[in-house]
């Protein structure tokens, strides 16, 4: 398994002095920062694959921040966003915890509230990248099946015994067991138990 990409954090807001105050807080705790002046310039900027957060003003000239995170939800680009703001009300940040923000701070802020904002984006979005990385696996590993190694998988997670999905797939119980064997093998599960929790995730149903 490849190491994980360093976290890092990005800042976007128009606002020069609000935008290095905050650099400099955020790296002085260890994070790797990149600053934008615009929603426009971050949009067009080759991201890292690791664990990241967006910290996000709200009123910024051309692209907005809240217009910024619908951009990046139709994209299906999924950060954990902090929203920040002088001009906030309490619609406004329901819509953005809503869209799924991760915090909604107005300025001035506490430098601790967004330190903590940060450790739990960041924390969000490495839970989901492992999440991601599990279910790739996992679908390669369901991809090298054989199309009846994946029909006797269909039928063994629903419970049924090898000599019914022989019956059910008009073979030998002795060939069942050989499929179920390889299957298991290449799914690197050692048990039933385990190999119905795999085609859970991998929406795996018998069509039968």
């Amino acid at each position: 398994m490849k190491a994980e990409a360093a976290p890092i954090v990005f800042i976007v807001d128009d606002d020069l002095s609000v935008r290095r105050t905050t650099e400099r807080l955020v790296r002085t705790a260890g994070f790797n920062v990149q600053a934008f002046a615009s929603g426009r310039e971050f949009l067009n900027r080759a991201r890292p694959d690791g664990p990241a957060c967006l910290i996000l003003d709200v009123r910024m000239p051309g692209l907005d921040g809240m217009q910024l995170q619908r951009e990046l939800t139709q994209s299906g680009i999924n950060i954990p966003i902090i929203f920040i703001t002088g001009h906030g009300d309490i619609p406004m940040s329901v819509r953005a915890m809503k869209a799924g923000a991760v915090e909604f701070l107005t300025k001035p802020f506490r430098s601790h509230s967004l330190l903590e904002a940060i450790h739990s984006a960041i924390e969000r979005d490495r839970s989901a990248h492992q999440e991601r990385s599990q279910s790739e696996e996992l679908r390669g590993r369901y991809e090298q099946l054989t199309a009846r190694e994946r029909e006797v998988m269909a039928l063994v997670v629903t419970g049924m015994l090898n000599k019914q999905v022989a019956g059910e797939l008009a073979t030998t119980e002795r060939t069942i067991k050989f499929h179920r064997a390889n299957l298991m093998q290449k799914m690197q599960v050692e048990s039933l138990a385990d190999l119905v929790r795999v085609a859970g995730k991998l929406g795996v149903s018998s069509k039968r």
